[in-house]
């Protein structure tokens, strides 16, 4: 890529011999002073090495000489710029590269405008300075300028009052296509002010790269980028890098939304999973989500409310098809048991009263004790009240007993919602390997649907509903295999609809 070719723009300062009434002796802004009416400067026709140019006579610490045309910095646009310079009498100076950045409001400061300064150390001897200005933390970029419009480039002298310099013509060339692999395809976030460091929010830098794209794909270079925002990439993107982002904000992919990308995106395939669901329930533009075929490796349950903690309810069809879910054995799939204490009474046939560790007792627990029946399970607790919601009446239960609340490890768990209608898994199979249970449905909500699905070994349950979660659900052309009998669907109502199921 070559801004000056493909955009027209001009980079290259005029030579010295066509006059010095733009080239300053101060920052280059309007009104400094130039060097065509400056004792401390002349035009020199005819120099050994350099043909035509500038000799400054230092009196100021720096001097310097700036050009005043605004040489434009642009985001994704790297500038090489060049300077010949040596010493011909007096005290030998340092000379380096410098500038003044600046965009419409004025001056932008806490930018580094000056390079290391290289010592001269003999007369006649031409020293080449070099810099490359831009606006991302590359590797080789010296002057690093975001949230500039323009500068004006030059060098500075420093100490050596009384020397005598020679400067020959400077030269600003596009060198761009040294930091990009395609070069007119790809749009870099670094190239927009992103670091990668892990900690600085590139948030920005992010949605300025992908503003600017206009169909190109944004690359995400190797680092680890975090994003403290929610961030909406309209492009197709590619992570070599990877990002990290609070549970509470959106990462939104519209162009090339699947798991895979996801995956991509944040390394891990079960943030990455959570972080998916997230966005299909974040925005419109997709009602499913592609799991690519891939196999995706739990270590532990899928909270799917946590993973989008701005929702609690959620009644817009949405899919998540083609891949398979597995557990990784370890710990985090043991049931959690609870016994405690509790009261029944007939009078009120969905509550739990005085249950002595109420804090203790997990919703979606399976209750068991005598008189309770085959599958009751926690709706709701109050800790303060010291209450347990039941999903159904108990049989035959009054008075005050030890209960037991068993809490089944599922691969993906709805109850932190309140309530979920028209979710559907397809082509999806559920491998829970003896180790983990199948799905847990949300309290409340209407036709959840599983199509063309597998629930293979199942630890305790395949499918339960704490609730009305359950109400229509469809199951169609699926198949639940297990080589015990512990394998069931459980719903607290019997409203399933079931087509070719296996139980």
């Amino acid at each position: 890529m070559n801004k000056a070719v493909t955009d027209g723009l001009a980079l290259m300062p005029p030579a010295f011999e066509d006059g010095l009434d733009v080239w300053s002796a101060g920052d280059g802004t309007p009104g400094s002073d130039t060097y065509a009416g400056s004792g401390s400067g002349a035009f020199v026709p005819a120099d050994q090495d350099f043909g035509g140019c500038l000799e400054i006579l230092a009196s100021a610490d720096p001097t310097k000489l700036r050009y005043m045309g605004q040489t434009p910095i642009l985001p994704g646009c790297y500038l090489e710029v060049r300077a010949r310079v040596k010493a011909v009498s007096g005290p030998l100076p340092a000379v380096r590269i410098a500038g003044w950045a600046g965009n419409q409001n004025g001056h932008v400061t806490g930018l580094t405008e000056t390079t290391t300064a290289v010592q001269l150390t003999g007369y006649g001897q031409v020293v080449e300075l070099r810099a490359i200005i831009g606006t991302g933390a590359r590797l080789g970029v010296d002057l690093v300028w975001q949230g500039v419009d323009y500068g004006h480039i030059g060098i500075d002298v420093l100490g050596g009052s009384g020397a005598a310099v020679r400067v020959g013509d400077l030269t600003i060339t596009d060198v761009t296509g040294y930091f990009l692999r395609d070069m007119m395809g790809v749009v870099d976030v670094r190239d927009y002010g992103a670091a990668g460091d892990g900690v600085t929010d590139d948030s920005a830098a992010f949605e300025a790269a992908d503003a600017d794209a206009n169909g190109r794909e944004v690359l995400v270079s190797a680092g680890q980028y975090y994003l403290g925002q929610d961030v909406t990439l309209d492009n197709q993107v590619h992570f070599v890098g990877t990002v990290i982002q609070p549970a509470n904000h959106h990462l939104i992919l519209r162009k090339n939304f699947d798991f895979v990308t996801y995956a991509d995106a944040f390394g891990d395939e079960e943030q990455a999973f959570k972080k998916a669901f997230q966005a299909l329930l974040a925005f419109s533009d997709h009602e499913s989500l592609d799991l690519n075929g891939r196999r995706i490796s739990l270590s532990a349950p899928v909270d799917m409310q946590a993973a989008t903690p701005d929702k609690v309810s959620y009644a817009t069809r949405r899919v998540i098809r083609n891949g398979q879910l597995e557990p990784v054995d370890g710990p985090a799939w043991d049931p959690l048991v609870v016994t405690s204490q509790a009261t029944y009474s007939a009078a009120a046939p969905l509550t739990l009263s005085s249950v002595s560790n109420a804090a203790a007792v997990p919703v979606g627990a399976l209750v068991t004790g005598n008189g309770v029946g085959r599958e009751i399970y926690v709706r709701a607790v109050d800790p303060v009240a010291q209450t347990v919601t039941l999903s159904r009446a108990l049989y035959d239960a009054e008075g005050v007993q030890i209960f037991t609340f068993t809490r089944f490890r599922y691969l993906v768990d709805f109850t932190g919602f309140d309530a979920l209608s028209q979710f559907c898994f397809e082509d999806v199979e559920f491998q829970c390997k003896g180790v983990a249970s199948g799905i847990m449905l949300a309290p409340d909500g209407l036709t959840f649907n599983l199509r063309d699905c597998f629930m293979t070994k199942p630890r305790d349950r395949g499918l339960t509903s704490i609730g009305t979660g359950c109400q229509g659900m469809l199951i169609d052309r699926c198949q639940f295999l297990s080589e015990s009998r512990r394998c069931r669907c459980h719903s607290a109502r019997a409203s399933a609809s079931t087509s070719t199921g296996t139980t």
